[in-house]
């Protein structure tokens, strides 16, 4: 299978209004020349995005605003994106997370992940994947996951056991697809450095997280190739491969007490403040 060619074709990128789905679109028009579908919750973020990246890199972009935990905007969005049958290939890139303790996670907040984060996912895939199906058209969708899903983790559980679904939903899933012209993907980076992972909660863990302009590149080449699957960055897949060998338990472990003593340095710094 040929690698995807992104030049003049129309790609959507969800998530687009910051971090890795924002470095992502820019990467997209001015290193590969797409022309972008840009969708977001907030309207002038996306119109600022669309106005430089037109202007800078030359290249056709629109937007769309949706609220992705609520599936009548992901059902209208997704009849825009098919409307004209151009689209080519799609980054499903827009998620939110929670780091903190589990019991602390209201049940609205875990529905609004919840939808975000897996049912918004599953219905773009599902609407996209019978599209290239019936068309037999050439093309791609890269679902961004996280080594979360791979390796879970503590204090963040909610958002791991969301990740997790789509990994396994996506990988199997492509093993049914009968067009031998589209693929897709899973990117599953670590802890990137965006606006998600901004909050007082992740201060102690900057060190460990990766420059998303390194994480967006990654995740595109990975999509351009095809791969089913992809963890970025050499001592992430080092680390990963011999984790495989240490048992689980031992692994959650030393896991929950990085990220704990993050999280009590944090309420100990808003403790000071009060």
């Amino acid at each position: 299978m040929s690698k995807l060619q992104f030049k003049n074709k129309w790609v959507l990128v969800t998530g687009a209004s910051s971090g890795l789905g924002e470095e992502m679109a820019r990467q997209l028009a001015f290193q590969h020349g797409a022309n972008l579908i840009l969708l977001a919750r907030r309207k002038d973020k996306l119109e600022q995005l669309k106005a430089e990246l037109e202007k800078e890199a030359g290249v056709s972009v629109k937007t769309i605003v949706a609220d992705l935990s609520q599936l009548h905007d992901v059902d209208h969005a997704i009849d825009q994106l098919l409307a004209d049958g151009q689209l080519y290939a799609a980054i499903l890139n827009a998620g939110i997370t929670y780091f903190g303790r589990h019991s602390e996670l209201t049940w609205e907040q875990f529905q609004t992940m919840l939808q975000t984060n897996v049912v918004s996912v599953v219905r773009f895939t599902n609407r996209l994947v019978s599209h290239f199906e019936s068309t037999g058209k050439e093309g791609g969708v890269l679902i961004v996951s996280s080594m979360a899903a791979i390796f879970p983790v503590p204090y963040q559980s909610a958002y791991s056991g969301t990740k997790s679904f789509i990994l396994s939903f996506a990988t199997a899933l492509m093993h049914e697809i009968k067009n031998k012209r589209f693929s897709l993907s899973v990117y599953a980076p670590g802890g990137i450095v965006t606006e998600m992972t901004a909050g007082d909660n992740f201060h102690d863990l900057q060190g460990w997280l990766m420059p998303v302009k390194q994480a967006a590149k990654e995740g595109i080449d990975a999509f351009r190739n095809r791969k089913l699957v992809h963890v970025p960055g050499l001592m992430n897949r080092v680390g990963g491969f011999f984790m495989k060998f240490l048992p689980k338990s031992f692994v959650m472990e030393k896991m929950s007490k990085v990220y704990e003593k993050s999280l009590v340095k944090a309420e100990e710094r808003g403790n000071s403040k009060t």
